[in-house]
């Protein structure tokens, strides 16, 4: 692994946001954590303007929070998506502050961990003190990730009848 660079979204990437999400969902997986609903949304365009608008406290939906959401480029070659959410909700309290995933061709190569480590610096810029992230109880690579990354454990509770970790990071 060389090294890994967080660039924030924008149309300038639109044909690799494009084949990133075509990536998950010929490999049937429907969800796409940290991707702010890039797994929901189905026109690419209306999915930027959703997400460059809610990273910026002026324009978020009111249903939501400040979102700064990055592609992680490894060789000029985007492996994964990640999102800092600047505060929480009352929807976002148990989900937490970061959402991340790695396509499904690069996984199980320490891109997730690389890239929390450098959200967790871009948090630490905008001056918060702790974050919040959550992770399914049986996905021991995502809880691995958190552990790598300084993750305490909090708690646990049930979502929509699957187990979810909660963990803190201190900044």
């Amino acid at each position: 692994m060389t090294d890994i660079k967080l660039v924030k979204v924008s149309s300038d990437y639109k044909n690799e946001i494009m084949n990133f999400k075509k990536e998950f969902m010929d490999s049937s997986e429907n969800t796409i954590p940290g991707g702010e609903l890039l797994d929901k949304i189905d026109n690419i365009d209306e999915w930027l303007e959703y997400v460059i608008k809610n990273s910026n406290s002026s324009t978020v939906s009111k249903d939501w929070v400040t979102t700064d959401t990055y592609l992680a480029f490894e060789s000029g070659h985007p492996v994964g998506i990640i999102c800092l959410r600047h505060e929480l909700n009352d929807f976002l309290n148990d989900f937490g502050h970061i959402g991340y995933s790695v396509r499904p061709s690069q996984r199980k190569k320490g891109y997730a961990t690389k890239m929390l480590g450098l959200i967790l610096e871009r948090a630490r810029q905008i001056g918060m003190d702790e974050v919040k992230l959550s992770s399914m109880h049986d996905n021991k690579a995502s809880i691995k990730t958190i552990l790598k990354n300084k993750g305490q454990y909090e708690s646990s509770y049930d979502y929509l009848g699957s187990k979810v970790d909660l963990f803190i990071i201190k900044l």
